[in-house]
């Protein structure tokens, strides 16, 4: 009879503790943006608990995003809009130099003596 007490006992420890185990899980996207201070922790923490009733269906999309945001340097979009901005004014000092080198050929080849081509009147056959 006491081992049946026993046995009920260790089936409610191993319950509570998967229950258990499994809130903590679902959390920790919310202590990852609460450490990071992320600005959307609250929606982070209500969504992760959406997640338990949906199996846990959004809970990798919750860890994606905590983990994006990073106090130093925010999305990271940041450094993409430099890099754009830096691309763009080598393009359009790149479109400058060969308009130049353009217009400095057409002078060249306005400045260069044209070819005189000196053509001979041919004998037709009739003439002869």
């Amino acid at each position: 009879m006491s081992l049946d007490y026993v046995a009920l006992g260790l089936l409610v420890f191993v319950a509570l503790v998967i229950f258990y185990g499994i809130i903590v899980i679902h959390d920790i996207p919310y202590e990852i943006a609460k450490k990071r201070n992320h600005p959307h922790q609250d929606a982070i923490h209500v969504t992760g608990w959406i997640s338990l009733f949906t199996l846990h269906a959004l809970w990798p999309f919750l860890w994606i995003w905590a983990t994006l945001w990073r106090e130093d340097r925010g999305w990271g979009m940041t450094q993409i809009k430099q890099e754009q901005s830096d691309l763009h004014h080598d393009i359009t000092q790149l479109n400058q130099k060969v308009q130049e080198l353009t217009e400095q050929v057409a002078q060249l080849k306005q400045s260069q003596p044209q070819p005189q081509t000196s053509a001979k009147p041919t004998q037709s056959e009739g003439d002869a």
